[in-house]
């Protein structure tokens, strides 16, 4: 069974839905999936937490998938609250949202080995493939972040995708120092740079397990939607999402998800008339 992680408001039910979708249209391994969420709408209106109706949505796509897959909402509102609530880093570059994944130690149902995925991220493999990797001994398993590894340090990753040790992690207290910096320290990319400090030791893993760029690679496992530079016709960022599809055949022209994407138009559709 793959232990998935994933956090956010209501405004990410689409990564949620395009994500699993893709997941489970190509695996046949049983996923669990703990969908970490909070209100938070004392800092913006909406910053609302995803509601129990897209959950129950959720977890039936994922049993007509497979009837054992499960999907479970947490509210850690109060968590949150109380661990990071007005801290320096509620209005970093990414939403608060980034750093709930930094609360998961502190929630006792979450299993030895946890695989944390962004929302903006669609499976263009099988998810058996990366959970399969070997973690004993280390933290977590990541990949190199495409321009801090060369801007920031070498080793430098992007934590869209982690592949958790949690046994290790509860030793270790990573996630602990890493909610000790959030709070203390002013960070220009927060739960990435708490983790990345905190960290006793990480396995580096290849970029098929979390391409930030080209997503039609043979091979590729992972395909992050998130920003990236662009030098044509002149030096911009781009910053579309999955379920932008007008923009990710025109733009990115990136075709390697339309079966996945007309099922998530038309599930779409269906929870919107429901």
């Amino acid at each position: 069974m793959v232990h998935l992680l994933l956090c956010g408001n209501e405004k990410v039910f689409d990564g949620a839905l395009t994500l699993l979708i893709s997941m489970m249209n190509r695996t046949e391994e049983t996923v669990r999936v703990f969908l970490m969420t909070m209100d938070l709408t004392r800092l913006k209106p909406d910053f609302r937490a995803i509601t129990q109706q897209q959950t129950d949505f959720l977890d039936r796509v994922a049993k007509e998938k497979n009837p054992q897959n499960r999907v479970e909402r947490l509210d850690v509102t109060q968590l949150y609250e109380r661990e990071f609530g007005h801290c320096v880093n509620e209005g970093a570059y990414c939403t608060p949202y980034t750093l709930l994944r930094l609360l998961a130690d502190l929630i006792p149902q979450m299993p030895e080995k946890l695989l944390y995925l962004d929302m903006d991220i669609m499976l263009a493999g099988d998810v058996k493939k990366l959970w399969d990797v070997d973690v004993t001994g280390y933290e977590y398993a990541a990949v190199k972040e495409k321009y801090g590894c060369w801007l920031i340090r070498p080793d430098y990753f992007n934590a869209g995708m982690l592949l958790l040790n949690m046994a290790l992690i509860r030793e270790t207290g990573l996630l602990k120092k890493a909610r000790n910096l959030i709070r203390e320290k002013k960070m220009l990319f927060a739960d990435q740079s708490a983790i990345f400090r905190s960290t006793t030791r990480k396995k580096l893993i290849g970029r098929i397990y979390n391409e930030q760029s080209k997503f039609n690679r043979k091979g590729t496992v992972v395909c992050h939607f998130c920003k990236r530079l662009m030098f044509l016709p002149y030096p911009h960022t781009e910053n579309y999402k999955q379920w932008q599809v007008e923009e990710i055949h025109r733009v990115l022209k990136c075709y390697a998800f339309d079966r996945d994407l007309e099922e998530y138009l038309s599930r779409k559709a269906a929870y919107e008339t429901s």
